[in-house]
């Protein structure tokens, strides 16, 4: 008897490997997390696919406060844990493949693409990043830059950023719980103008000059692994206007660029640019250095 937690990729319900279909199929019970985050599709079209009609949403609250019914179940009979992208890329699926196996259920993970690996389609080597960071909402009594030192620090090695994006998913109103309601607020996926907007006024808060909002190359990636998958570089001031179209999105901040990712970034540069891009990582205007062939 195992918990099985597969990953589905990036996409659509054609995206699972065949291994992780075969044990959706025999697997007693079913569950998809909805919480970390989301398909392009339903929960009905998964079903089609799999051949089966009982698959359980496990959203936060589900993930968060009743988590045993995911594992305890793999006691008496195979269970399948079904998570967007690949199992070991949010600390709440460890979390949940650790309390597993305190209670003597064996775990297997099932891999599977995830935005962590396809980010490099965008022709930055993978080799060259360094820390994953988040990106929170900001709001007017909150604005959280703990991220903040680990882009400075990537940067100063020369490394790129991997910026994941805010999803809220299931979010309470308060206003209405102080009114006795239990009231869930529209889902909300952070999109890369905002993420951009954040950054910028992290780093007028911050003045740590990690990165310039002017000058140091980036990357918006939306909808990874998709047909209609977009890619935009240009500077965060660049990248707050284009239109990168619906979610999920997310964002690389770029240490020191190499020859090769500077030529796989080319085609991808904010059209009518008026900068070009040096080894280093930095936009410059392209009038001072009479550059005309790079859009």
């Amino acid at each position: 008897m195992v918990l099985y937690i597969i990953g589905l990729g990036l996409h659509d319900e054609k995206d699972v490997t065949i291994r992780g279909l075969e044990l959706i199929k025999s697997s007693s019970k079913v569950f998809l997390e909805a919480y970390t985050s989301v398909l392009s599709i339903g929960k009905e079209r998964l079903e089609a696919f799999y051949g089966r009609d009982d698959i359980v949403i496990a959203d936060r609250d589900f993930v968060e406060c009743r988590a045993e019914e995911i594992y305890l179940p793999a006691k008496e009979s195979d269970v399948s844990f079904l998570v967007v992208g690949d199992p070991v890329c949010a600390t709440t699926h460890s979390d949940i493949m650790i309390r597993a196996r305190e209670v003597g259920v064996k775990v297997e993970l099932v891999h599977n693409a995830s935005a962590m690996g396809a980010a490099g389609c965008c022709g930055l080597q993978l080799y060259n990043f360094g820390q994953t960071i988040s990106i929170p909402y900001f709001d007017d009594n909150w604005k959280p830059t703990s991220f903040y030192p680990k882009i400075k620090y990537n940067r100063l090695g020369g490394m790129h950023t991997l910026c994941l994006l805010d999803i809220k998913v299931k979010e309470p109103d308060f206003e209405a719980m102080k009114r006795g309601k239990i009231v869930y607020l529209p889902p909300r996926f952070m999109s890369i103008n905002v993420a951009a907007e954040q950054l910028i006024e992290s780093e007028e808060m911050r003045k740590g000059k990690a990165y310039n909002p002017d000058s140091t190359l980036c990357v918006g990636l939306a909808r990874l692994g998709q047909p209609d998958q977009c890619i935009i570089a240009g500077t965060l001031t660049e990248l707050k206007t284009q239109d990168f179209g619906s979610p999920l999105h997310c964002l690389i901040i770029c240490g020191e660029v190499h020859d090769m990712e500077l030529e796989a970034l080319r085609p991808y540069l904010v059209k009518n640019s008026k900068f070009i891009v040096d080894a280093e990582g930095s936009l410059f205007d392209r009038s001072v250095h009479g550059d005309s062939n790079n859009t």
